[in-house]
């Protein structure tokens, strides 16, 4: 039998299946040498495929905190009569450009607005002055001025509105003209303090004696500041606070 021979397979043109191998591209064998990357330079190793942290699930989201709460509002008047230095008092205590609404005296107000012999003042208030102090992280006062002249008394209701307090500032050479102001917030049931303005770092007359001229009971604190300084009467402010602390424990037990 005769033996079969297989027929002479043409060798394949460069550019065919052949010329497309690896080893025809790139003179080197594909199972031989490094990878090659775009730029000749062997390509890095592979990342570790992803595992999550043993003993521990999705991670916690860091923990948000709440904005801080504003401070409370307190509403505290500064009244007291004609010349006496409520103006001062907020100007000296007030973190912000105090508002005020001060006028020029003429003479028309002659023999019905009397600032004192002792004082130098040039101008009234004509409606009210307003300034406002941060007393810490969760309090803040808000100070409204009255008027001190009785023609506008009739503004007094109105700004009392709200208020937890009241400072009511007091010349000790002029001690009639705080009468009507604590004839009013007796009447209002509001908690005040009366403060006697050292006038001068001086007073006129003494505490007790003061105490006694205003007809005020022992439970009324009487105190001795100066609208001048900020500290004095941030201590004076101190002492309207504490009043109305007070006077809000009492009315809850109730």
């Amino acid at each position: 039998m005769d033996s079969v021979r297989s027929p002479e397979w043409p060798v394949a043109p460069l550019g065919g299946p052949a010329g497309n191998s690896a080893a025809a591209r790139y003179g080197t064998s594909p199972t031989t040498g490094p990878a090659l990357g775009r730029t000749g330079q062997p390509l890095p190793a592979p990342p570790p495929p992803y595992q999550p942290l043993a003993g521990s699930g999705s991670t916690p989201a860091p923990a948000i905190r709440p904005p801080a709460a504003p401070p409370i509002p307190v509403k505290i008047l500064i009244a007291g009569g004609f010349g006496v230095g409520k103006t001062t008092t907020v100007g000296a205590i007030s973190e912000i450009a105090p508002l005020t609404t001060e006028a020029e005296m003429t003479s028309a107000g002659i023999g019905v607005d009397d600032p004192g012999v002792r004082s130098h003042k040039t101008t009234t208030t004509v409606a009210m002055d307003f300034g406002c102090v941060t007393i810490d992280r969760s309090l803040k006062l808000y100070l409204f001025g009255t008027p001190g002249q009785t023609r506008f008394g009739f503004m007094w209701d109105d700004l009392a509105r709200g208020a937890l307090g009241a400072l009511v500032v007091v010349d000790s050479a002029r001690l009639d003209d705080c009468f009507p102001a604590i004839d009013f917030f007796e009447r209002a049931g509001l908690p005040f303090v009366v403060g006697v303005n050292a006038f001068d770092g001086r007073l006129a007359l003494e505490l007790g004696e003061i105490r006694w001229a205003l007809a005020i009971g022992e439970h009324v604190p009487l105190v001795q500041f100066d609208a001048r300084d900020r500290l004095s009467v941030r201590d004076a402010l101190l002492v309207v606070l504490d009043r109305a602390l007070e006077r809000a424990t009492r009315d809850r037990r109730a």
